[in-house]
C-alpha cells in the first residue's frame, strides 16, 4: 500500500503515525514545501521572544521519520493531482504513486486588501520561515510594531516582541480584542491588563492604507488619523490552503468538505486540519487537526474510526494572563448565562446556558474549575439540579 501525505503540520504528521501503528509494511511519503521537518507552529511566538531556538521547536527530528520507514521530501510542493491515474506530481518534476492521499496543506494567513500591503517591512506570521524575518527585521529596526489584528495570534506575537524590547501597537476592526474569544465586559478587562504590559490599543478603527516609499512608515485609518511604525504585523486570521482541492474539483465551503471518516468525495482521498470543514464546522485548532489527522490516518490503513468533531477551545498564552475560551461563548450576549466579574484583580468568568445544559464558558484569571467544565460541555451535562450552585461559581457537584 503507498501512502501520500501532502502536508507535514500536525495534521499530517499525526495520521502518518496513525498509519505507521497499523500497517508496518506500507510505504508512507509525506511531502512538505518548507524546509524543515515537523515543527510546532503554536510556539513560534516563543521563538519571536528568544525564549527557545530553531531546533527546540521541531518536534520530530529527521530520526523519527527514519525510524518509522517514513520518506519526507522537504522544500518540495505539489503541482497537480491525477486522481485516475493516482499520481501526485511534484514541483521537482518526479510523479508519485499512492493507493491512498491525504490532503493536510493547513492554512495561510488572510492578507486583507489593504494598499501599501507588499511594501518590505509587512508581514504575516504563520512559519518558522515567517518568524525568522520578522525577528530579524525586529532586531534591525527602530522598534515601532503596529499588528493588524487583535486576535489570539497578534497579542502573543506582540507580547514576545515587547519582551525583546519593542513598543507594540495593535489595531483591530472590531469594537472589542479577541472578538471570537471574548465578550465584550471580558474583553474589557483583558484590555486594561494588557495595557499595564506595555501595548497601545486602537479599537473600532479600519486601516485604509500602509503609506512609505520602500518600507512600510505608517498606517493610515479610515478616519484620517495616522500611526507611524517601522514595521507591520498582519494578523488578520487564516485561510485554508484549498488550491489543489480546488484543482480537484473538491466541493469547498469555509474549507474542504470530509465526512465523519475525513475522506473527501473522491474516494481514496482524505483530507484534515486547517483545510478542511467538518458538520459545517471549520475549526482552524491544534487539537481537532491533530485528532483528524489521527482519523483520517487509521481510515487510511483500513480500520475504520469515526470523527465526532471537538468542543472548541482558545487559550491565550501570555505569562501573567490566564485564558481560555470554551464552546459557544455566546459574544454578543444573545443567550442565558452565569457571569462573575472582577475588574480589580483581572477575573472574569462566565457560562453560557443553553436547555439546562453548559454549551460555552470564558474563564480569565481564574481556571480552577476548567475540567469540570470541559467534561459538563463535552458530555452535554444536565445542570438543572445543581444551577444555584453554579450561579455562585460552586461546582461541588457538577
Amino acid at each position: 500500500m503507498n501512502y501520500v501525505i501532502v502536508g507535514n503540520g500536525v495534521a499530517g504528521t499525526t495520521a502518518a503515525s496513525a498509519i505507521r501503528k497499523t500497517d508496518s509494511n506500507g510505504k508512507i511519503t509525506v511531502i512538505s514545501d518548507e524546509p524543515y521537518p515537523f515543527y510546532s507552529r503554536i510556539r513560534l511566538v516563543e521563538f519571536l521572544a528568544n525564549d527557545l531556538d530553531a531546533n527546540t521547536l521541531t518536534v520530530k527530528k529527521e530520526s523519527w521519520y527514519i525510524e518509522n520507514n517514513i520518506s519526507l521530501i522537504l522544500n518540495t510542493s505539489v503541482s497537480r493531482i491525477d486522481p485516475d491515474k493516482k499520481d501526485v506530481v511534484l514541483s521537482s518534476g518526479e510523479t508519485i504513486k499512492y493507493d491512498k492521499l491525504l490532503l493536510a496543506t493547513g492554512g495561510l494567513s488572510f492578507v486583507p486588501p489593504i494598499p501599501g500591503s507588499g511594501k518590505k517591512g509587512v508581514f504575516t506570521l504563520r512559519t518558522l520561515k515567517d518568524a525568522i524575518a520578522i525577528r530579524d527585521f525586529a532586531n534591525a529596526s527602530n522598534h515601532r510594531i503596529i499588528f493588524v489584528g487583535g486576535g489570539i495570534l497578534g497579542l502573543e506575537s506582540g507580547n514576545s516582541l515587547i519582551k525583546t524590547g519593542n513598543m507594540v501597537s495593535v489595531v483591530e476592526h472590531s469594537q472589542r480584542l479577541l472578538p471570537r474569544q471574548m465578550d465584550m465586559d471580558g474583553a474589557e478587562i483583558l484590555k486594561k491588563q494588557m495595557e499595564k504590559m506595555g501595548f497601545s490599543f486602537y479599537l473600532g478603527v479600519k486601516t485604509k492604507e500602509i503609506t512609505g516609499n520602500e518600507y512600510a512608515k505608517a498606517i493610515i485609518f479610515e478616519n484620517g488619523e495616522t500611526l507611524d511604525c517601522d514595521m507591520i504585523i498582519i494578523s488578520a486570521g487564516v485561510r485554508p490552503n484549498i488550491s489543489l482541492a480546488e484543482q480537484l474539483g473538491l466541493k469547498i465551503e469555509k474549507g474542504l468538505i470530509v465526512n465523519n471518516r475525513m475522506e473527501t468525495e473522491i474516494p481514496g482521498i482524505y483530507a484534515a486540519g486547517d483545510l478542511i470543514q467538518h458538520n459545517g464546522i471549520y475549526y482552524g485548532i491544534w487539537p481537532s487537526a491533530e485528532k483528524q489527522g489521527e482519523i483520517a490516518g487509521i481510515n487510511m490503513s483500513g480500520i475504520e474510526a469515526q470523527y465526532q468533531g471537538t468542543t472548541r477551545t482558545n487559550r491565550l498564552k501570555i505569562m501573567g494572563i490566564d485564558l481560555l475560551s470554551i464552546g459557544d461563548i455566546d459574544p454578543e450576549g444573545i443567550k442565558e448565562s452565569i457571569v462573575m466579574k472582577d475588574m480589580q484583580n483581572f477575573i472574569y468568568k462566565k457560562l453560557v446556558i443553553e436547555d439546562n445544559k453548559i454549551i460555552g464558558a470564558i474563564l480569565y484569571g481564574d481556571q480552577k474549575d476548567m475540567n469540570k467544565i470541559l467534561n459538563a460541555i463535552s458530555n452535554s451535562t444536565d445542570i438543572s439540579n445543581i444551577r444555584t450552585k453554579l450561579e455562585l461559581w460552586d461546582f461541588e457537584k457538577l
